[in-house]
């Protein structure tokens, strides 16, 4: 994990520009992109010990995974309460929409990932507040990041679906479908994207397998008993 170090440096330091990134969702988040051009840093800007900036980051992951996670489990859930109001609302072939059977499977599939997403967020947040270790948090952080974004992208779709063309115009009762599907993509790519992610788990998993190998491995080798 070593080669890399984080610094914490004034945006006014010589040599440092700055320009605002339109973005697809939402320009409100102030992203932006940076120039480096012979900026000479300070070595007391240095954050935490050298080279250990990747781990530092790595934990810091963990957190932000939770947050985004938690964001995208509010924004599903919105999905589903407007496709639920407008289906009590809007008819089709004499009926309301939620009298159709395929309506009501969509909301309650919908519902039933998003009840889920929130149980896993809650065993999140528990965890973190019983003092849990950031390095321990890898997987579950990164799991539920991966879960929370296909929930959120599913419920969009699916909510955009009830809607009909209400929902790719920026009026009306659509108008916060409209919306909520164009942040689906960033909840999936912030913090890395999903399949990396995935990796992550994966590479948490392998890991523990290994342990638990290598101690039932030792506990047998030395046991009294043999």
């Amino acid at each position: 994990m070593g080669g890399i170090s984080l610094f914490l440096i004034p945006r006014n330091l010589p040599g440092i520009t700055v320009r605002k990134m339109e973005t697809q969702f939402d320009n409100s988040h102030s992203t932006t992109f940076i120039t480096f051009d012979k900026v000479k840093v300070p070595a007391d800007m240095l954050i935490g010990r050298e080279n250990q900036g990747f781990r530092y980051i790595m934990y810091n992951f963990n957190h932000e995974r939770f947050v985004i996670a938690v964001g995208a489990a509010r924004s599903a859930r919105l999905c589903y309460s407007e496709a639920f109001k407008y289906s009590l609302e809007r008819r089709t072939f004499g009926k309301r929409l939620i009298d159709h059977q395929l309506v009501r499977f969509k909301l309650a599939e919908m519902l039933r990932m998003i009840e889920a997403l929130q149980d896993s967020c809650e065993k999140a947040a528990y965890a973190f507040q019983q003092g849990v270790k950031d390095h321990e948090m890898g997987m579950q952080c990164a799991l539920l990041k991966v879960n929370a974004s296909k929930t959120f992208e599913y419920c969009a779709r699916e909510a955009s679906q009830i809607f009909g063309g209400s929902s790719i115009v920026k009026e009306g009762k659509g108008l916060l479908v409209e919306r909520l599907y164009r942040e689906v993509r960033a909840q999936a790519v912030w913090k890395k994207k999903i399949f990396f992610v995935k990796k992550i788990t994966h590479y948490y998993r392998s890991l523990r397998s290994e342990e638990r190998r290598v101690g039932k491995e030792c506990r047998s080798r030395w046991s009294p008993y043999h």
